[in-house]
């Protein structure tokens, strides 16, 4: 009797420490975020919550800049990392990540394109380099509707351009209202969105291809399992009606995710390639 009540307490035990343990390996999901980017993961926040509920552990790992991101993802050291379609689109480049879903916005967005901004009564954008020559070009760095797009351009070494480099597509629009700079390469949506605040400034040309928006990207090193789990609970919340999907919803301003695939990425990594990204880029054009 004292035998089999051994027995049945190891096997106990046994069961309990491998439920536990397959518990703690199942909840890690870590996140890397930039370090510089104010209130970041307090935008995040009431993902981590919902994603808790859905019995995830959602936890952010600080990251000094994307070369360092990079690392983290060859190393394990990170699981993901929400971005741009720029990164996104450099990191699986570097075959270091690939998308899994991205967010739909209240609007009904989930892409991008770049429009070219002007002063009012500027000639139309033909689509070539010479464009910007002599110029004073205002853009984001490595954004897809920014940076990049006008890297992707044959011959921009030659337009002879002075790069004006914006923190946000919105400060790029405001400084070329303001006069510095004569021309500004951003998002179609911020420019929609803030157009009628500057009658000064037109629209002078567009690109005709979209590209994908706030995408999370995981580490090819990532859990398997874990992943499918993220996916599974991302993808399902458009229809949850708990209170903490709708903290997500109302702090997030989306109404739900939907999957994102490399195909989704195709002009993005058209334009990158075009701007002569490949694995040896280090985030930063020359």
């Amino acid at each position: 009797m004292k035998i089999s009540r051994v027995i049945c307490s190891y096997f106990l035990l046994i069961s309990a420490m491998a439920l536990i343990g397959s518990s703690a390996y199942a909840a890690q999901f870590k996140i890397a975020i930039m370090q510089d980017e104010r209130n970041a993961a307090a935008k995040y926040r009431p993902l981590e919550m919902y994603l808790k509920l859905k019995g995830i552990e959602f936890s952010f790992v600080g990251t000094a800049n994307y070369p360092d991101a990079a690392k983290m993802f060859t190393s394990g050291e990170v699981d993901a990392m929400f971005s741009g379609s720029g990164i996104a689109g450099i990191f699986i480049i570097k075959d270091l990540a690939v998308p899994l879903v991205r967010p739909v916005n209240k609007e009904g967005f989930s892409t991008y394109h770049a429009t070219i901004v002007a002063p009012a009564g500027s000639p139309t954008f033909n689509g070539k380099a010479e464009y910007f020559k002599g110029k004073r070009v205002t853009f984001s760095p490595l954004a897809s509707s920014g940076e990049i797009f006008f890297h992707s351009l044959a011959g921009i070494e030659s337009a002879q351009a002075a790069i004006i480099k914006a923190t946000s597509h919105g400060v790029a629009i405001e400084t070329l209202a303001n006069g510095g700079a004569d021309v500004a390469i951003v998002k179609n949506h911020v420019w929609n969105n803030q157009k009628e605040k500057y009658p000064n400034l037109m629209a002078v040309g567009e690109d005709s291809e979209e590209n994908p928006d706030g995408t999370l990207i995981v580490s090819k090193k990532a859990n398997t399992k874990t992943v499918s789990s993220v996916s599974a609970a991302l993808l399902a919340f458009k229809d949850d009606k708990s209170p903490e999907a709708q903290a997500v919803r109302d702090n997030m301003g989306i109404q739900s995710y939907i999957k994102t695939t490399p195909a989704d990425f195709s002009h993005t990594l058209q334009l990158l390639k075009k701007a002569g990204v490949d694995k040896s880029f280090n985030f930063s054009f020359k």
